[in-house]
């Protein structure tokens, strides 16, 4: 299987229908197979609590979810992706949206420029799938700035020979520039020119489905690419992938909570544009266990299946030796008494093996000074990505032995 096949995450259901329209309309240049498709094939798509459509995942894992959280697929891009930004309106903007979909994101970005600005926009979308991205011409529009989207998705799948009408009426004003890139987004990145983005929307369905584009070496040409007071906005709190940017010299911070139990991740070079800590205990378990080991992909080309196994065996090998083990989530009870016996011997056992006696042995408090300070508001010194820092560097200093109590 092609890794664009592999990659494409919109149900097969769904996708051969699609292929299907857009293959008559090259051969017929019949409009009515497009015009009538979200009327035809409705129950293909979800409707989400504000109106937008979305729709269902092929099966991952003997589960279909659907592309967007259900509270709402067009507030989900505002709320996670527009409202965390902090746009210099009085610029030009420019922001790299990955896994670009349906253009949701990008039409949310759009709206709140128009709003905000009369500069020039320039918006670069990459999606691995022709057939997603034409999904897009086929939902109802949520607002009306998906139009604008539309018809540069419509002109970008023209110029591919995939769709062959021009049915999108919408003018793309002068002053927005959307450039369509239907690739890997490994690829992209690649060609992309240094400091130049002042938001990248990161949209993938799942890091465990894609984590090629959530690996260290995908986010060392973030930080190439972006803007010194850029920020990266992506959905989800992984461990794994708030430790990739941290190695790759951002400072992180919690996104928004909307329609998920947990906030996103927000990442930028300049610690003052990224304002709320994460939790205490993803700190320390970002820190101090194997959890917080992230992806590699050294030469951006590795299969997914590959990318994660070659984690796992990372994470086996640094267990018990530069990394407390995640089991039990044995590094948050640092500096706890803890009253159940059965869980306290096997939290005990875990550290012992990394020389820290017990959870509340000078050795456990020496790691986790830092969290002392721990301030939910984050400023240029005191935030979440210098705390980690700081305890992954104590831990290390315990294990070698370097630590003397005082």
């Amino acid at each position: 299987m092609s890794y664009e096949n592999n990659a494409r995450i919109i149900s097969d259901d769904i996708f051969d229908l699609i292929n299907e329209c857009f293959s008559e309309e090259r051969s017929s240049r019949n409009n009515e197979n497009r015009l009538n498709f979200f009327d035809t094939y409705k129950d293909y798509f979800v409707l989400t609590d504000d109106g937008s459509y979305s729709i269902n995942s092929k099966e991952i894992n003997n589960k279909v979810e659907t592309l967007h959280t259900s509270t709402g697929a067009i507030s989900e891009s505002f709320e996670k992706f527009i409202k965390p930004m902090k746009f210099d309106y009085s610029r030009d903007i420019a922001i790299l949206d990955i896994c670009a979909g349906l253009g949701y994101n990008t039409s949310a970005a759009i709206e709140d420029f128009m709003m905000n600005s009369t500069k020039n926009l320039t918006v670069d979308m990459v999606e691995i799938s022709k057939a997603t991205l034409a999904c897009g011409l086929l939902v109802p529009s949520p607002i009306k700035e998906h139009d604008i989207t539309k018809k540069a998705i419509e002109d970008e799948l023209i110029k591919q020979d995939y769709a062959s009408l021009q049915l999108e009426k919408c003018e793309i004003p002068e002053n927005i520039n959307i450039n369509v890139y239907i690739e890997d987004a490994r690829q992209s990145v690649q060609k992309l020119k240094d400091n130049t983005y002042d938001a990248i929307f990161l949209d993938p369905f799942s890091q465990n489905m894609a984590p090629e584009l959530f690996s260290v070496e995908f986010f060392t040409q973030f930080r190439r690419i972006i803007k010194d007071d850029g920020i990266v906005a992506t959905y989800t709190s992984s461990a794994p992938v708030r430790a990739g940017f941290i190695e790759t010299g951002f400072y992180i911070g919690q996104g928004p909570i909307f329609g998920r139990k947990q906030g996103g991740t927000l990442a930028s070079p300049n610690p003052l544009m990224v304002d709320t800590a994460l939790p205490k205990n993803d700190e320390i378990r970002i820190a101090l266990s194997d959890v917080g080991i992230p992806f590699r992909d050294p030469d951006l080309k590795g299969s997914s299946e590959s990318i994660l196994n070659h984690r796992t065996e990372e994470r086996h090998l640094a267990r018990h030796n530069s990394k407390i083990s995640s089991a039990v989530k044995t590094p948050i009870f640092l500096g706890d008494e803890m009253d159940d016996e059965k869980l306290k011997r096997r939290v005990e056992r875990n550290l012992a093996k990394m020389n820290i006696p017990s959870t509340t042995s000078p050795e456990a408090y020496y790691i986790i000074e830092c969290e002392k300070e721990y301030s939910k508001k984050q400023d240029e010194k005191n935030n979440s990505t210098n705390r980690i820092l700081d305890m992954k560097e104590r831990l290390k200093k315990v294990k070698n032995g370097n630590y003397v109590a005082t």
